[in-house]
């Protein structure tokens, strides 16, 4: 009698875990790409995303940049079943500068990033999805890597699905950033728009960027083109390799960025 209560309790428990298993999200990254998905982790999930290599290069007016970040560290962790928490940290960044032949360099840990993601519809990010997203910079980085003050804003994330092939994803941001003198604050404006496709195991996706940056001394746009690729294997549902390339639109941005990282689901 004891032994059939055992094997009742046993295949109750895994009729639950199965059910349980059965109603976990789908698997969601924040990466590739500089927008940010609307979707947040389940309750008690932890994921961990890395940028194995972020290089950037830049030539214009006789100066030349280099600027590589190793081991780009993203962690999200599911506080409720609405509300996520991040932190984001860059353990080494190394920018070399060429200015008419003269070359310095500094290297050195990044700034300290956190945020939460606070789902306001479909926190699965399926169908209609949107979140909010506020987030501060803590200055931690080394010199002339970090930023040494702390900026903050918020963002609002959209996923739009279009049909059973294709999405439209939206991130609108808004920050307080401080102004180049130290003297106060201004404001900066974000926007990635992009369309997104999956075939098979793999995503595709394209989008567009712009950042404007309203400093009283010198008003600053950036825009640019992305195309990113992300390959979870079938073995592997957790698990996520990507790839993006970021190409400068306008002579403030960039030349070119090129990303490749991973990300894993505990």
């Amino acid at each position: 009698m004891a032994s059939i209560r055992i094997a009742a309790l046993a295949l109750t428990v895994l009729t639950l875990a199965g059910a349980a298993r059965a109603e976990e999200r789908d698997f969601c990254p924040d990466r590739p790409g500089k927008g940010s998905p609307p979707c947040v982790m389940d309750k008690g999930r932890f994921q961990v995303e890395v940028s194995g290599v972020d290089a950037t290069l830049d030539k214009s007016d006789g100066v030349s940049t280099r600027d590589i970040a190793y081991g780009g560290l993203e962690l999200r962790l599911g506080l409720t079943s609405m509300v996520e928490g991040q932190m984001s940290w860059t353990p080494y960044e190394r920018v070399r500068t060429k200015d008419h032949g003269v070359v310095s360099t500094v290297s050195g840990a990044g700034d300290l990033g956190l945020a939460l993601r606070w789902s306001l519809k479909n926190p699965a990010g399926d169908g209609l999805s949107i979140a909010v997203q506020p987030f501060v910079t803590a200055p931690t980085g080394a010199d002339g890597i970090g930023g040494g003050e702390w900026p903050g804003g918020v963002i609002v994330p959209v996923s739009i699905p279009l049909n059973g092939d294709w999405s439209l994803s939206l991130s609108p941001e808004l920050d307080a950033r401080p102004d180049a003198d130290g003297a106060g604050r201004h404001a900066g404006y974000a926007f990635a728009g992009g369309v997104g496709r999956a075939v098979g195991a793999v995503s595709l996706g394209a989008e567009l960027w712009v950042d404007v940056d309203d400093d009283p001394a010198d008003r600053v746009t950036q825009t640019s083109f992305d195309l990113t690729a992300a390959w979870t294997p079938e073995a592997l549902k957790d698990v996520q390799f990507d790839a993006s390339a970021y190409v400068g639109l306008n002579r403030r941005t960039p030349d070119l960025e090129l990303v490749f990282g991973v990300a894993h689901r505990f």
